[in-house]
């Protein structure tokens, strides 16, 4: 029981003094990879016990293949790694995950998430 598509969740564990910074490095990439026509979704969360714990998820309309063969090696991505890379204080964390759809898929109006 799945779906097309994959889920890439990744965690950065960044020094508290260089999480602004990361964000402002992190932008560029964010608004490069949600005008991919294969990303479906994309959203950042932040660890209230740890503010240096930064997650994110992203929804593709692709393979995990597809992913590390396509979209990883993108020209967007290598300065932002060289920048951020050096302001973690532990490893990076990523799964991939295939989704399994419906019957277990809901989404409601995305426009209750927009800022007030």
């Amino acid at each position: 029981m799945t779906s097309a598509g994959t889920s890439l969740h990744v965690t950065v564990y960044i020094a508290p003094e260089n999480v602004d910074k990361f964000f402002e490095l992190f932008k560029p990439v964010f608004d490069n990879v949600i005008a991919e026509p294969k990303c479906r979704f994309f959203e950042v969360y932040r660890s209230s016990e740890d503010p240096g714990a930064i997650s994110w998820v992203e929804d593709w309309d692709a393979t995990e293949e597809w992913i590390w063969n396509e979209q990883i090696p993108k020209e967007y991505y290598k300065d932002y790694f060289a920048a951020t890379e050096p302001m973690f204080v532990k490893p990076r964390e990523f799964k991939f995950l295939n989704r399994v759809g419906v019957p277990f898929l809901m989404a409601k109006d995305p426009g209750v998430y927009k800022d007030k």
